[in-house]
């Protein structure tokens, strides 16, 4: 080779190419070389090729890694149970995180139309994305320069709510718009539509609007009325921002803009939407439940021991008083003072109409109506009904006097003796000696004998010091013997549950009592009765508990003061009430079954 021409193809390969003469035979075959243009269109096609691909690829990916669609529309969750009062009125629920079902066909019109007119008016013309409004909201954001619009239709609202994630990947997007595409082919606008009102979160961790319009009106979302669908509907913007509990003005303000939409979008007329303006108002806190918390708790644990482990929503029928057990609350509350305090209110066949089990379940929830205390004299009417059923009567003398038994030599309060009197007058006066001295003529055994026949004869320890109180035992199951008593003597068992069904109606659970058993004759009631009622005379320990209708009652207090009772009857129920302090330390000594106790049974049964 040239040395000329091997520097010109180090120097200038292409001139050197050129130049030279084209060898016809190799030309021949040689095809023509394809131009820039195509060259670059070629490019472009491949290049669009592998982006495809890889997008493909990338949308393959999310989608495998999505749940089971069928299963994200039916989502496990915690079963609710719903509590019941009484008269069938809902007391509260438990583990409900969302509200009532709602579809389009069973709710006002109104309702789904305000939604609709806000979130997309469009709803039911575009398919899964609406592309117009995501054009106009991307206009609107840049011309004022910040995100000031959405485009979102609600079937991509649907999606969102359905995966419940806030999380700004783009994963969570192509999700949301590949659930938005599924869930357009497989239900119809309606069906979309009921999704998106019952998944929707707008209060409290709650979602559907049958729980906030249950939360914010007291009312489900069939009941609503035009102005409170509108103040609904505003939420659904940014449910703090908007909330009628918690921005009334901003909730207003919106549900104002709502009205006039519906109006424009044709769905109600102007005179409507006026009068439905005149009715927003900011919304009313819903009733504190935490006065029912022990209660339901105690329900609960009650409903666990009936069904066992259950997988579906419960409603539970119980025999809450709800007037009662709000008025029971407050009285403890207002009452108690500087110590703790519970309260427990049965009708004479057990039904248990009320229940507190502290002052505020937001700071303790300890059910003490359940704790194993000391009842002190709230006892010895056991220790009566003994002397009653062998012959004595209220009439019949004893002598108060010292007594000691071993070591054993209790006191009476005050260290006060009578000398010999009668039967109601050492009852009323809640003397020591003279109980201790029927269990010595009648033996301990048919004193804990009599106890058992009550229904608490084995958790008693078998010593005299029992007789005055001093085994451990629950208000329940010491209020639960004196129903005994004012249930004309017949057996008594605490129930709270009539019955429990399940969301279809179902009956799970219901209570079949069985017949009572007489455990006390009708004489034997009848001077019990006596000697209760005279405890609330003047001159009685539980004078103070004396209010119109009370039929009787009994003061209880332990060793220094530590625990103070007092357990009373009306015509319709049997009231527990027990004071004193949570760790055993000792009131003052002026805190006794006939001070705050009596006080707290008075305030009760005298309204």
């Amino acid at each position: 080779m040239h040395w000329q021409g091997f520097y010109a193809i180090i120097i200038t390969p292409r001139e050197f190419i050129l130049s030279r003469k084209p060898d016809e035979k190799l030309n021949r075959n040689r095809k023509p070389a394809p131009s820039i243009r195509r060259r670059l269109v070629v490019y472009l096609f491949n290049l669009c090729l592998v982006a495809a691909i890889g997008i493909a690829g990338y949308v393959a990916v999310i989608y495998l890694r999505m749940p089971s669609l069928d299963a994200i529309l039916h989502e496990t969750r915690a079963p609710a149970v719903s509590f019941l009062d009484k008269n069938g009125n809902e007391i509260r629920a438990a583990n409900r995180i969302m509200g009532v079902p709602v579809s389009v066909d069973k709710l006002p019109p109104h309702v789904w139309q305000a939604i609709v007119a806000i979130e997309d008016k469009r709803f039911f013309e575009h398919g899964p994305i609406d592309a117009r409004g995501v054009l106009r909201a991307m206009v609107v954001n840049l011309f004022r320069g910040h995100f000031a619009a959405g485009g979102s239709s609600i079937t991509q609202q649907t999606a969102k709510n359905i995966f419940l994630s806030r999380e700004k990947k783009i994963s969570r997007k192509v999700q949301e718009l590949i659930l938005s595409h599924w869930l357009e082919n497989r239900f119809d606008k309606n069906q979309i539509l009921d999704l998106y009102m019952n998944r929707v979160s707008l209060v409290g961790g709650l979602r559907g609007i049958d729980a906030a319009a249950r939360v914010m009106f007291q009312v489900p979302a069939e009941k609503m009325t035009l102005a409170q669908a509108a103040q609904i509907a505003a939420m659904l913007k940014a449910p703090t921002t908007y909330s009628p509990l918690k921005n009334p003005e901003k909730n207003i303000a919106r549900a104002r803009v709502i009205l006039t939409e519906m109006v424009r979008q044709g769905y109600v007329d102007i005179n409507t939407a006026r009068a439905a303006a005149k009715k927003l108002a900011p919304a009313t806190p819903a009733p504190d439940t935490n006065k029912y918390r022990y209660w339901t708790d105690f329900v609960l644990d009650e409903v666990r021991s009936r069904v066992g482990n259950y997988n579906t929503d419960l409603y539970v029928y119980t025999t809450l008083d709800m007037g009662l057990q709000e008025h029971i609350a407050a009285v403890l509350s207002r009452r108690v003072g500087e110590y703790q305090g519970a309260v427990v209110a049965m009708s004479r066949d057990g039904a248990l109409r009320a229940m507190s089990g502290g002052v505020d379940y937001q700071t303790s929830q300890f059910n003490r109506v359940l704790a194993a205390r000391q009842p002190g004299s709230a006892f010895k009417p056991v220790v009566y009904l003994v002397a009653l059923e062998n012959g004595m009567t209220p009439d019949s003398y004893v002598n108060d006097s010292p007594f000691a038994i071993g070591d054993y030599n209790p006191k009476n309060y005050n260290e006060r003796y009578y000398g010999d009197i009668t039967l109601a007058t050492a009852f009323a006066k809640s003397v020591n000696s003279v109980p201790l001295k029927l269990t010595e003529t009648y033996g301990i055994d048919s004193v804990l004998g009599m106890a058992g026949r009550l229904g608490v004869g084995t958790k008693l320890r078998r010593e005299y010091s029992t007789v005055l109180g001093a085994s451990e035992m629950s208000l329940m199951d010491l209020t639960n013997i004196y129903a005994v008593i004012w249930n004309n003597g017949e057996s008594v068992r605490p129930y709270s549950i009539t019955k429990i069904t399940d969301a279809s109606g179902n009956v799970i659970y219901e209570r079949n009592p069985s017949d009572p058993i007489t455990v006390l004759s009708a004489e034997t009631v009848s001077h019990m009765t006596e000697l209760l009622a005279d405890v609330v005379a003047a001159g009685g320990t539980g004078h103070r508990a004396m209010a119109a209708g009370v039929l009787g009652g009994k003061t209880g207090t332990s060793n220094d003061n530590r625990d103070a009772w007092f357990v009373g009857a009306t015509r319709n129920n049997v009231i527990g009430v027990w004071v004193g302090n949570d760790n055993f330390t000792p009131m003052s000594s002026k805190i006794t079954g006939g001070t705050i106790p009596a006080e707290i049974f008075h305030d009760i049964v005298a309204k």
